[in-house]
């Protein structure tokens, strides 16, 4: 069982990397960006692709990554210690990665985000039908 959580830990993680990588795609700033609007949107319910129990779990993760308490000590431990690490960094990027290509996915379908190729609306003003002068003015 063990095994096989680790294979499916890195092969979601090889997953995140062809998403984050692919040409057109988000940048890693922009998914950065993009994660204090991904809590805002869940927490006022406006967007339900994920919960808040995920978003505890990813930020579990983060805090897991920096706290100096460790599972498996790497003082103890060398290299295996560092397993701990791997899996549960392999698995907080794919979640991250994973998580705003959703997100960013439904901002830019319902016309939300921070205006990354959102639509203003508004109209054209055609100033020819006017009789004015097509020089810019001072």
């Amino acid at each position: 069982m063990a095994m096989y959580s680790k294979v499916a830990t890195f092969k979601s993680l090889a997953t995140a990397v062809r998403i984050a990588t692919r040409p057109g795609g988000p940048s890693m700033v922009e998914r950065a960006q993009a994660v204090p609007r991904l809590v805002q949107a869940v927490r006022s319910g406006e967007y339900t692709g994920t919960s808040i129990g995920r978003l505890l779990m990813i930020a579990g993760a983060a805090g897991y990554l920096v706290s100096p308490v460790d599972l498996l000590p790497e003082a103890l431990l060398g290299a295996f210690g560092l397993a701990d690490d791997a899996v549960v960094g392999s698995w907080l990027a794919a979640q991250i990665v994973t998580e705003t290509e959703d997100f960013l996915a439904w901002e830019r379908t319902t016309g939300r985000g921070s205006g990354h190729g959102a639509s203003v609306p508004g109209e054209v003003v055609d100033d020819s039908t006017s009789g004015g002068s097509t020089s810019p003015r001072a």
